[in-house]
């Protein structure tokens, strides 16, 4: 059964924070540098050297500010209640979890989570089954990871995509495929971690560096 960021197993995980700085990724890694830790930047690039030759990951998100989880939250909260007004709180709150974590323990908020892809060497998308970030209405359940019927490619894609970043430490979350995390409260759970290295953090506050090209 896929476990939920909603989930009170995931929020009972305590955080013993690294102290790790935010780190902009290389451009060879996605043309949005996208901020993450330092020790997530050295496993994507881990990663990327375990690709067949002419296949490069792409990262579109990373860190992700408070306010802008929040905006996601209330943003598609907003969709699932127009779909089904007679959500009690707590249903709405797992539904939406799917989706968006909820902003206590969002794997973005603390720099450990990624949003990515696959590319060819001309730096096109390869076929994962769907966008990134289709929601689960918008994609009929394509956007989870283990769906079915998304075509031969796009399984095959998947499959490359979770042999490489398994391979570098990464856990994917269930609901989508394109978003996978190291060291957040998610992850300690999924592996069996005592504590999860890396909690909320303000990129203002933080600052951030230049991860190793």
């Amino acid at each position: 059964m896929t476990i939920l960021l909603s989930d009170p197993r995931v929020s009972a995980v305590p955080v013993l924070d690294t102290g790790e700085p935010l780190v902009a990724l290389p451009a060879r890694l996605g043309p949005a540098r996208a901020l993450v830790r330092a020790g997530v930047a050295e496993r994507l690039l881990h990663a990327a050297t375990l690709l067949p030759p002419g296949v490069a990951l792409r990262v579109v998100e990373g860190h992700r500010p408070l306010a802008g989880q929040r905006a996601i939250i209330e943003r598609y909260s907003a969709e699932l209640r127009a779909l089904h007004p007679h959500l009690g709180e707590e249903e709405l709150r797992t539904l939406t979890s799917r989706f968006v974590s909820p902003v206590e323990v969002a794997p973005h908020v603390a720099g450990a989570a990624v949003d990515l892809t696959l590319v060819d060497a001309d730096g096109h998308e390869r076929d994962l089954g769907t966008a990134i970030d289709a929601t689960p209405e918008q994609s009929d359940g394509a956007c989870y990871f283990d769906a079915t019927g998304i075509g031969e490619a796009a399984a095959a894609n998947r499959a490359l995509l979770a042999r490489t970043l398994g391979a570098a430490g990464f856990v994917n979350y269930p609901t989508e495929w394109w978003h996978w995390s190291y060291g957040d409260r998610y992850w300690a759970l999924s592996v069996g971690a005592p504590a999860a290295l890396y909690g909320p953090v303000d990129e203002a506050a933080a600052g951030a560096g230049e991860a190793a090209a």
